[in-house]
């Protein structure tokens, strides 16, 4: 599913114009990404929780080439899906 599927269906199950439902999505990824830039856990109950984690620094292999070369420490996003999506996906 993309986007504009996404969209549609939101606007379907909401009874509302697929340009408010755009408007609306858009609004979710921004504040999401507001909030997960600060550092902080956005939690939706029974669908997940977005989160930041310290990647550490670590050695790995230039496929290419077979050099080891140093992979650098970094912040990662991420997601931990929450029970009812879970079960729905079982």
């Amino acid at each position: 599913m993309n986007k504009s599927e996404l969209v549609s269906r939101m606007a379907q199950a909401a009874g509302i114009t697929k340009s408010a439902a755009e408007r609306a999505l858009d609004g979710f990824m921004d504040a999401v990404t507001d909030a997960v830039s600060k550092g902080d856990k956005v939690t939706l109950v029974g669908f997940g929780t977005f989160s930041v984690a310290q990647r550490n620094a670590r050695k790995g292999r230039n496929p290419s080439t077979g050099e080891i070369i140093e992979i650098p420490a970094k912040k990662v996003v991420k997601f931990k899906a929450g029970s009812k999506l879970t079960d729905a996906v079982s």
